[in-house]
């Protein structure tokens, strides 16, 4: 028996810091979108992670929807890291 493959699936997030709301979904797709999504970020340098779970709650999602509560600990945890890294990197304009 052939397993078949998951779908791809990307999502991008955006989160404005200085603002007091929850970090929006700006694009989510799957197939040739999630390809696109994917590659855009990889071009403008932006970490990607993987979470097959995390992106199929956040797909469902309309552009521009605050994350669901139940999405708020995994994204406080990408969050975190991705503001370590730019500490490092001497970054943090992103």
């Amino acid at each position: 028996m052939t397993q078949k493959q998951p779908r791809q699936v990307a999502v991008a997030l955006g989160f404005d810091p200085t603002g007091d709301d929850v970090p929006k979904v700006l694009a989510a797709g799957h197939g040739a979108l999630a390809e696109k999504i994917l590659a855009m970020a990889f071009a403008s340098g932006i970490p990607v992670r993987r979470d097959a779970d995390l992106a199929a709650i956040l797909e469902a999602l309309e552009p521009e929807s605050p994350i669901p509560p139940a999405a708020f600990a995994a994204v406080a945890e990408i969050l975190a890291h991705l503001y370590r890294l730019n500490g490092s990197l001497g970054g943090g304009d992103r």
